[in-house]
């Protein structure tokens, strides 16, 4: 009998993408390790070997083919320069680059030509530039990228920017639309045909997000008013109605999305139906 081989799967060992990666790969079935120390665990039962790697290194192996697929930032892939593409965005770890320069100082991205331009993201910001036809002097800096005006490193700036106060306090302003909104993403080898295990991965990783995003919402209704209370509650494809014991009314099963889920009973309640319930979905194919 041949044996199956394991998928070789890239996860962040650290950083922000780690932990959310995790706890997104345990919803969806597999093992994960137990012990930060850990580099390698083998999931058995689902055929998969885990790998624990620096975020900034996991586009570079899977690009080589060392490893099937990986879990690392949109940002870091294409800043790798990897022979390695995006198979689907994940919903975690989202951040926006933008340019900053010092305050009224009345920057554009025109005029970064031929500027000294400190980023953490050399090949990124570079080949968006580049892209424009603008050739900075490029200062690669691992981290603290907004002090280097200050210091006088650099005449501009590119970093990830969440509320820009960090950027504020140091004296700086953003200029320019954004270079890029990166979060989490499943990565695999360019150019080459999908492994094995792949549709499964990404039919599970799909139901996690569908549970996370929605709630299974149960209600009560006169028959005569279901059509107006489906209205309310569609579902992903359309609503589970069942005749109930009690004459003229009948039950509906549907998905709703979990930030709606409130109005929607408020909803449904004014149009008649009553014994409204929610739970949560822990997972779900779809």
């Amino acid at each position: 009998m041949t044996e199956r081989h394991l998928l070789r799967i890239a996860v962040p060992n650290k950083g922000s993408l780690a932990e959310a990666a995790s706890e997104l790969l345990r919803e969806a079935g597999y093992r994960q390790r137990s012990d930060s120390k850990e580099l390698v665990l083998i999931d058995e039962a689902n055929h998969v070997e885990f790998y624990y790697l620096r975020p900034r290194d996991i586009a570079v192996y899977v690009g080589e083919g060392t490893l099937d697929l990986g879990i690392t930032g949109r940002d870091l892939l294409l800043d790798s320069g990897a022979g390695a593409v995006e198979v689907i965005p994940l919903g975690f770890g989202r951040s926006r680059f933008r340019f900053a320069g010092p305050k009224d100082a009345d920057l554009s991205i025109e005029q970064l030509d031929g500027l000294r331009l400190a980023t953490s993201f050399p090949g990124l910001v570079g080949s968006h530039l580049a892209e424009r036809g603008i050739t900075p002097r490029m200062i690669k800096l691992d981290g603290a990228v907004e002090t280097a005006i200050r210091l006088g490193v650099a005449d501009a700036i590119a970093d990830v920017v969440e509320t820009g106060t960090t950027l504020r306090r140091a004296g700086l302003e953003l200029f320019g639309d954004p270079i890029l909104e990166s979060e989490g993403v499943l990565i695999r080898r360019d150019n080459d045909q999908p492994p094995a295990g792949l549709e499964l991965l990404q039919r599970r990783l799909k139901g996690v997000e569908v549970a996370r995003r929605f709630v299974m919402m149960d209600y009560d209704i006169p028959a005569e008013k279901v059509d107006v209370a489906c209205e309310v509650t569609p579902g992903l494809e359309s609503p589970t109605v069942s005749p109930l014991a009690r004459e003229g009314w009948v039950a509906v099963r549907a998905m709703v999305p979990r930030d709606e889920a409130q109005l929607i009973m408020d909803d449904l309640w004014d149009v008649g139906a009553r014994a409204i319930l929610v739970t949560e979905i822990a997972a779900c194919r779809i």
